[in-house]
């Protein structure tokens, strides 16, 4: 199984430019790969990012401002004309599917495939979708609207069996390979118990992701978060345009450093950066300030859990 990955294809706020690209980024993790918002001309970013469309089943949207989900009936629309037949899960405030059935009931289009809608409401950190492999969560976060951050949390793994050390036990058969995998001793035939650490090796590490765009400065979050590998903060000012950012519901570069530090993250990344900052690194320099292991995403880059 790959190593969970994140490809940004927009990380700035409000209004897209030749540069600048509006929210939108994939999350590849345990065999899935998760499209979390999609700003304007996200469909062109995956295909540079050479993301192939039919492997995007659930879409995850922050919020109903327009930077957040304006190419997802763009991106719904190519799915119909690529002949898609598989379900689409969204995951979204209410008012989205309303949105999207009055666009395609007035272009007159009756979709190939079905979407099946999960609308958010919760105010606190709710589970909105579970396999055998991976959960997710909604996080609360503080904005002009109703908003939600993601969590994104891999379930642990089997053991893995050491086939050197098995093939020493003549009394171990294929049929005892479940048991060892889910931890289990080894009796063999003459009464003896081997540990099942001589027979198995640890399962990979459990690896975990939050997405915090958009947001206040809002420390109840940290309790969400704590130990995640991998968090992406909103940090849409500098520290000079505090005023700014509690008037407009986001944060800081240097709050979103300090949320990332009380939390004991991992690694922290920054983004949806105001236009009126051309220059990124100005965010990663005065966030690690506070934090040490931070980095100012950019677009079409992919970081690794």
């Amino acid at each position: 199984m790959k190593k969970p990955s994140l490809t940004i294809l927009g990380c700035h706020s409000s209004i897209p430019t030749n540069q600048f690209h509006p929210t939108a980024q994939i999350l590849e993790m345990k065999g899935f790969s998760f499209l979390i918002d999609c700003g304007e001309g996200t469909q062109v970013q995956l295909r540079k990012a050479k993301i192939k469309f039919n492997k995007i089943i659930h879409i995850f949207i922050s919020h109903l401002h327009g930077d957040h989900f304006f190419g997802l009936i763009g991106l719904l629309s190519t799915f119909h004309l690529l002949g898609r037949e598989k379900p689409v899960s969204i995951y979204a405030p209410k008012g989205l599917k309303e949105i999207i059935d009055i666009h395609f009931k007035w272009s007159y289009t009756r979709l190939k495939y079905c979407i099946n809608y999960v609308e958010l409401s919760s105010k606190k950190l709710d589970k909105i979708m579970e396999n055998d492999k991976i959960e997710i969560f909604s996080i609360p976060l503080k904005h002009r609207i109703y908003t939600n951050g993601f969590l994104f949390k891999e379930k642990p793994s089997h053991r893995k069996l050491n086939i050197e050390e098995i093939k020493k036990i003549s009394d171990i058969k294929i049929i005892d390979y479940k048991n060892l995998k889910l931890g289990k001793d080894f009796k063999s035939h003459d009464g003896r118990i081997i540990p099942n650490n001589q027979l198995t090796f640890p399962p990979p590490k459990i690896l975990s992701y939050a997405f915090c765009s958009d947001t206040s400065f809002y420390l109840p979050i940290i309790e969400h978060i704590k130990y995640v590998d991998l968090l992406y903060h909103e940090s849409t000012f500098l520290k000079k345009e505090e005023n700014r950012a509690i008037n407009t519901g986001h944060s800081t570069a240097n709050q979103a450093a300090y949320i990332a530090k009380k939390a004991k993250v991992k690694k922290l990344l920054l983004g949806h950066y105001s236009n009126r900052f051309p220059n990124i690194k100005e965010f990663e320099k005065e966030a690690k300030k506070i934090f040490f292991n931070v980095e100012a995403s950019e677009p079409l880059k992919t970081y690794y859990l």
